[in-house]
């Protein structure tokens, strides 16, 4: 297997007290942390993966060995993992993504995945998008609703308005901060795709002022609208 400890004994190597604090405040003190910033932790992940071979059969252990561990840049390397190997997700594989995306949950893993890893699923297995979409916006939990609105963040074209305009009627009465941003980040991420359309959705529809404040944001710096 992927020799896991390379990176374990690296990222605690380059451990630091004074960055492990200001990381933990930052994120509300919901995790522990080395102290290891971001670019550190990549360059960790892309020198271990430059000198070790992973293979497709071993991928999900992987990425459940470190989401497993407590400090929060073990996170980090699970979501590089995930994300440049997410080529060899199979169809079954959606349950490693919601446990993911379920498991020691905040904004900076979710929208990471939602946007990269399960976009690139959704496109891949566009027939079982529906499906995926009923169960998780009803699930009540909302960093499967997130998801939902934040994988098609990066198709621009390619974007299903449907999906995305159906996710927000489901969703709009929500009153979690994360669902009404979400909803405003989706809305200006199309805009820059269709304009029109989304300007006919939030005239349309009674988005919370955070969700429709976000979502007009671009095209208002764009002077599309005043």
């Amino acid at each position: 297997m992927f020799p896991v400890k390379i990176i374990e004994d690296e990222l605690k190597k380059k451990k630091n007290k004074e960055e492990a604090v200001l990381m933990e405040k930052y994120m509300k003190n919901h995790f522990t942390f080395f102290g290891v910033r971001a670019p550190i932790a990549q360059a960790i992940f892309k020198h271990s993966v430059a000198e070790q071979e992973v293979t497709p059969s071993e991928l999900k252990d992987i990425i459940y060995y470190f989401w497993d561990k407590d400090e929060r840049e073990y996170q980090m390397i699970a979501i590089l993992f995930l994300n440049k190997y997410k080529k060899w997700l199979k169809e079954e594989d959606i349950e490693l993504i919601e446990y993911c995306i379920t498991n020691k949950s905040w904004w900076d893993s979710v929208d990471t995945i939602a946007s990269n890893a399960l976009g690139h699923y959704m496109k891949v297995y566009p027939q079982n998008i529906q499906k995926i979409k009923e169960i998780w916006l009803a699930s009540n939990n909302i960093w499967l609703q997130r998801s939902i609105l934040l994988f098609q963040l990066k198709y621009k074209k390619d974007t299903d308005p449907s999906i995305l305009f159906n996710s927000i009627l489901y969703l709009k009465d929500s009153k979690e901060f994360f669902i009404q941003k979400a909803i405003g980040w989706a809305l200006r991420e199309y805009s820059k795709t269709d304009s029109q359309a989304v300007i006919q959705f939030v005239e349309s529809t009674d988005l919370a002022n955070l969700s429709k404040r976000e979502a007009l944001k671009w095209m208002k710096s764009k002077h599309i609208i005043n």
